[in-house]
């Protein structure tokens, strides 16, 4: 099973219209015979409340500041657990949900585990492709409903279009 998301309903009704039609996706040296396509609606959340484990090493840029305030770096990782990762992710779910016009009152209530620290290679290999270090990781949300369902599947972190933060179904 290969599985694809969206926080646009819009894009993954254009997906699925278009993988009807195909009858093998190339996927690099993996192909992937297409049996059925399947648009499944995200979960709603009516309590407000979600759990959220990814599939997928979340990453997460820091300030690249150290204790006094001064950068150090421009290129400052954190991983869940880290100084300043809360923040940064919190606001990156706000920033999200400002994105797609939903309310952005979100808030991480806490983080339940976090897998061991990955890297990934993202980008393409010839060029600006690079590594990425990040860990997957379970937390707990609290926000609108409809926000939540969105969130779940863009993904938590940055770098999802480059397979990074997928929650897992």
């Amino acid at each position: 099973m290969l599985e694809f998301g969206s926080p646009l309903p819009e894009v993954v009704e254009a997906w699925a219209a278009a993988l009807v039609s195909v009858p093998v996706i190339a996927w690099g040296p993996t192909a992937f015979v297409v049996d059925r396509v399947e648009a499944v609606e995200a979960p709603a959340f009516p309590s407000g409340r979600a759990v959220f484990r990814t599939s997928t090493p979340v990453v997460m840029k820091a300030s690249g500041k150290d204790d006094s305030g001064a950068r150090t770096t421009r290129q400052a990782w954190c991983l869940p657990g880290e100084p300043e990762w809360d923040v940064y992710v919190e606001g990156n779910l706000r920033r999200k949900a400002e994105t797609l016009g939903l309310d952005q009152d979100v808030t991480l209530e806490g983080v339940s585990w976090v897998g061991p620290k990955r890297s990934f290679a993202v980008g393409s290999t010839v060029g600006r492709g690079g590594k990425k270090p990040g860990a997957c990781v379970e937390v707990a949300l609290s926000g609108p409903s409809e926000t939540l369902s969105a969130l779940r599947s863009w993904g938590l972190g940055q770098a999802n279009s480059a397979g990074m933060g997928w929650i897992g179904g």
